[in-house]
């Protein structure tokens, strides 16, 4: 983490922000405006792109895939601008806590993969890219999205680390066991061999 050299008053202004950000349910709202029906009561009921995909609706789901990673980027970028990297820093996990569990829907949101490659292409684009291709390398390998998430999640810090941004790797190192508590789940299913594959309902 970089130093905490900013007044507390600000970061905690980007962890508020940030968080806001990150409850806004993208997924959610699309599915109701393109009348798409209830999203928690389809599919898998997550919230994310990956269930808005099970609507058979793929410009909805490729929407809500840019948007959930706009709000991580926005603020990773709006914490900057108020309180430097440490600013940053905090928004950008602040968006991720919001979206994983939104105040507005009691605390159940989606599983944070948009907004986790969103964040990091804000607060340092090369390690970002470095997970966006990991995360399709390894999805189109195996086939299974929720592969993809997790290997580009386990990938962000040795990606931090090797491509010179230190100041990275313990926010990388949280948001990391995030993404795998949120998918226990998913491992649970990948492990028994009944997790569903890209393409399939």
């Amino acid at each position: 983490m970089p130093p905490f050299d900013t007044s507390a008053t600000l970061l905690i202004l980007c962890a508020v922000f940030g968080y806001g950000l990150g409850t806004i349910a993208s997924g959610l709202l699309l599915s109701r405006l393109m009348g798409l029906g209830d999203l928690r009561k389809i599919g898998s009921g997550n919230i994310g792109a990956t269930n808005v995909l099970r609507t058979g609706n793929k410009a909805a789901a490729a929407l809500t895939l840019i948007l959930d990673a706009a709000k991580g980027a926005a603020a990773v970028l709006l914490g900057r601008l108020v309180a430097g990297e440490t600013g940053a820093q905090i928004g950008g996990l602040a968006a991720f806590l919001g979206h994983c569990y939104p105040v507005w829907l009691g605390f159940k949101g989606g599983k944070g993969v948009a907004t986790f490659l969103g964040l990091w292409l804000a607060l340092a684009w090369p390690v970002g890219l470095a997970c966006c291709l990991t995360w399709l390398v390894a999805a189109l390998t195996r086939k299974i999205s929720s592969v993809g998430a997790l290997v580009a999640a386990a990938s962000s810090t040795i990606w931090a680390f090797v491509l010179g941004y230190g100041e990275t790797v313990l926010l990388g190192l949280v948001l990391t066991l995030l993404v795998y508590w949120r998918h226990r789940a998913n491992i649970a299913r990948i492990r028994s061999g009944t997790e569903p594959r890209i393409g399939q309902g």
